[in-house]
């Protein structure tokens, strides 16, 4: 008799914990078509898209890799103030334009951040800087390039991984270097070494 009582008591108390733990569990789950983007790696189909030069035009990922190779360079745009690091690489860059031209090679890179004076910023980073005809740069305005293909760092002062990707005439990413950090980008010479064998 006391053993069926004390059971009645539990029974009620410990569907309540097993229901709390159940709900504890979903809230960490994410809704279904809200997963968590992943960047592209080597071997994927590099997603289409369109982005605007600063002059306004608006360019596609396809009407470059009909024509050649090319080297996708996602910097951090605007945290707050113009990256150093970014300044750097796309100064290597440049430094190597005449051997990826000589490799019928594009180069785009993609400075994102919020809408607003983004262009303007853009125009601040490039300022001082002579870009060859085979480059290009792109603003993404409110993160949609960056969003799309997983490359969103969403942390105070901070915009996206800064990533360099190699897409050839299929739209295969045939090379894929995403840094978590604010440094160890992809050198130009290991770009150059991947464009050899394309």
């Amino acid at each position: 008799m006391l053993l069926r009582s004390h059971f009645k008591i539990e029974a009620p108390l410990l569907f309540i914990l097993v229901f709390m733990f159940c709900c504890l569990l979903t809230m960490n789950l994410q809704p279904v078509g809200a997963a968590e983007k992943h960047p592209p790696d080597v071997g994927d189909k590099a997603q289409e898209f369109k982005l605007n030069k600063l002059d306004g035009k608006t360019i596609n990922l396809s009407q470059y890799t009909k024509k050649g190779p090319v080297v996708l360079m996602v910097l951090r745009g605007y945290p707050g103030y113009q990256c150093p690091i970014c300044n750097r690489q796309v100064g290597q860059y440049i430094a190597a334009a005449a051997k990826l031209k000589k490799a019928n090679t594009t180069v785009l890179m993609v400075y994102p951040g919020p809408a607003d004076k983004l262009k303007t910023r853009a125009e601040e980073f490039i300022t001082g800087k002579t870009l060859p005809e085979n480059f290009h740069l792109l603003i993404d305005p409110g993160y949609s390039f960056t969003e799309a293909w997983g490359l969103r760092w969403n942390a105070p002062q901070e915009t996206a991984y800064p990533s360099t990707f190699v897409v050839d005439r299929n739209q295969k990413i045939r090379f894929a270097k995403i840094s978590k950090t604010h440094g160890d980008r992809a050198p130009v010479k290991d770009i150059l070494n991947v464009l050899t064998d394309l």
